[in-house]
């Protein structure tokens, strides 16, 4: 092994124990429970805000008993044709009164429900009140009176025909099933991105404010310290991608396995597959950005210059993640696509996506080898500007040297 290798793996040791053997990693590690927690406590605080005005909202027919009757059966038979989440707002029935249009526009007005639309007059030829928000129940409305005095007339009973419904479980994938997944692995990748790359800005910064970097670059080469990072830091995104991917592999062993249809999900290149590639092209996406940022961040010379570059850094992702998500939607030979996965910052995110949707390898081999060179180009340029940043040579201190003259 040579003296830069044996140097590079040293200072990875050194960064991983030093970042894995503190309390705040274990903060850090449970990020994702707690980011899930409070997602949690909000998205029930909004559905029992969203259900406390809901549980008020009707339609409501004003109709004699004859007409209720009907319209209530025909409602109970349309009813179930709707997902729970989807069905119109339950029926009301009430006397038409004297003047139905006033009692009509009265109820808009009633505090103690709250009418999304209001039928009146014979069924024939009904006149249909709606809200803001109520041109959809309006229809449904028009629709039950319709279906009223079609069972009127007919002069049958409602139920004609009895039907089984048996559940039938796929075998194989779907094509919005692989889309989907396609989808799901260009999200996880950005997430995993996102919360694992961008550290490494903010501890270089650390490093260079209490001079432990100075201290680094008298006894080995930059390029070893810069290398040593790099992987370092990559290895602690392994050891949290392990952990999170054997806590859910535990987790789902207890989901009721009716609850799980995954074989519409499967990847058309095939799961296992799927699952080496995606760790490929997660290891390209880190480290392409993972060497950018400790490049960037070894020019800032302050907290407050760390906090101006957060700001295009998440720009970045959150681009490459549009672009490889709408790249994921497309046909692989669309322009989109094909700049999608020739981009080098969006490339693994674009081509993990197709790797869900299309069965083909060889577009893989070539992606990745594609990726290995701008890594390398990349790596080699940020270990340069890293030894700039390090240094203060070629230019003024901090980033803001990097913009000036001489």
């Amino acid at each position: 092994m040579s003296r830069l290798a044996r140097q590079t793996l040293v200072i990875a040791r050194r960064d991983f124990v030093a970042t894995v053997f503190t309390p705040t990693f274990l903060i850090f590690l449970l990020a994702p429970l707690l980011m899930m927690g409070f997602s949690l406590v909000g998205g029930l605080g909004a559905a029992k805000l969203a259900q406390g005005s809901d549980d008020r909202v009707r339609i409501v027919a004003l109709a004699d008993e004859r007409d209720g009757k009907a319209l209530t059966d025909a409602d109970t038979r349309l009813r179930a044709m709707f997902r729970f989440s989807e069905a119109p707002p339950p029926l009301a029935i009430r006397p038409p009164g004297a003047e139905p249009r006033r009692t009509a526009q009265a109820l808009f007005a009633d505090d103690t429900i709250e009418a999304s639309a209001v039928l009146f007059g014979p069924l024939d030829r009904p006149t249909i009140l709606h809200g803001r928000k109520g041109g959809r129940t309006a229809a449904y409305l028009a629709a039950l009176a319709e279906q009223a005095l079609r069972d009127r007339r007919a002069g049958m009973p409602g139920t004609l025909s009895t039907a089984t419904i048996e559940p039938f479980r796929r075998t194989g994938s779907t094509d919005s099933g692989r889309q989907a997944a396609g989808l799901g692995a260009v999200m996880a990748m950005f997430l995993l991105t996102l919360l694992l790359a961008g550290q490494s800005v903010g501890m270089l910064a650390e490093e260079k404010s209490n001079k432990v970097i100075e201290i680094l670059a008298a006894a080995v080469p930059l390029e070893a310290v810069f290398l040593g990072k790099l992987i370092g830091l990559f290895g602690v995104a392994l050891l949290f991608i392990g952990f999170w991917a054997t806590l859910l592999a535990q987790v789902a062993a207890f989901i009721p396995p009716e609850l799980v249809s995954l074989s519409e999900l499967q990847p058309a290149i095939g799961s296992l597959t799927f699952t080496l590639l995606f760790g490929l092209y997660f290891a390209m996406a880190y480290l392409l950005l993972g060497a950018v940022f400790l490049g960037i961040g070894a020019q800032a010379a302050s907290m407050r210059e760390i906090q101006m570059l957060s700001l295009p850094i998440s720009v970045l992702q959150v681009a490459m993640f549009g672009l490889s998500a709408a790249a994921a939607d497309s046909p692989p030979d669309s322009s989109l696509a094909i700049f999608a996965a020739l981009f080098p910052f969006s490339s693994p995110f674009a081509m993990a996506g197709r790797a869900a949707t299309e069965p083909e390898i060889w577009p893989h081999l070539l992606a990745l080898t594609w990726q290995g060179l701008w890594v390398a180009l990349v790596i080699w340029l940020a270990a340069r500007w890293f030894r700039r940043g390090v240094l203060k040579s070629g230019g003024r201190r901090g980033f803001k040297g990097l913009f000036a003259k001489g």
